[in-house]
């Protein structure tokens, strides 16, 4: 998939879970942060790549990705696995908490937000035709359906024009079904004093 469908597909998962599961409490930065949050977790498997979004928007990003990508071997290898989820959690886990304020921004909140994100991500490439290596570092690659006949093509008109449009109608559907629990959300918000 391309960034533009996973991000959709991760504020789509972070808004459901977030009516769904709220968290007690939700300041406007910790609100904020979680939504850029979750689009930095959608993103972040795709670190292997020297072309990321991300790295675009770092001081010399393309030259590190340029480092980084040699780190993680080729695309879709140690950061589309479960051991590589492990480890982008541990190391947001640890890393959050130095970067953040924690009076301002509910580092646990955000946290669950970025690997929304990065979930939603693993679970877009599974429907992809090349699958994800989730076992890494056993080559053996899953997707779903487990036919790749039937898995979709990344950046091709199904994507484009299935895939993308559908999420946003789920999003629309979700917020016309479901606005009790959005607005319960929504009154969570407080400012920070």
């Amino acid at each position: 998939m391309v960034a533009r469908t996973h991000d959709i597909i991760a504020f789509a998962s972070l808004m459901t879970v977030a009516a769904l599961q709220p968290p007690g409490t939700l300041t406007v930065p910790t609100l904020m942060t979680c939504i850029i949050g979750n689009v930095v977790g959608s993103l972040a498997p795709d670190l292997d790549q020297a072309s990321n979004r991300l790295w675009d928007m770092l001081p010399a990003g393309n030259l590190m990705g340029r480092i980084f990508r040699r780190l993680f071997l080729r695309h879709r290898t140690i950061s589309h696995s479960l051991i590589g989820s492990y480890l982008f959690y541990r190391l947001f886990e640890w890393g959050l908490p130095k970067l953040f304020n924690p009076s301002y921004v509910d580092t646990h909140v955000l946290l669950m937000s970025i690997m929304i994100g990065f979930i939603s991500h693993l679970v877009a490439d599974a429907l992809t035709k090349e699958g994800i290596p989730l076992l890494f570092p056993s080559p053996l690659k899953f997707g779903f359906p487990p036919l790749r006949l039937f898995r979709i093509t990344t950046d091709s008109w199904v994507e484009h024009w299935v895939v993308l449009p559908a999420v946003i109608m789920y999003i629309f559907w979700f917020i016309g079904n479901f606005q009790g629990e959005l607005t319960h959300l929504i009154r969570l918000v407080k400012e920070v004093s």
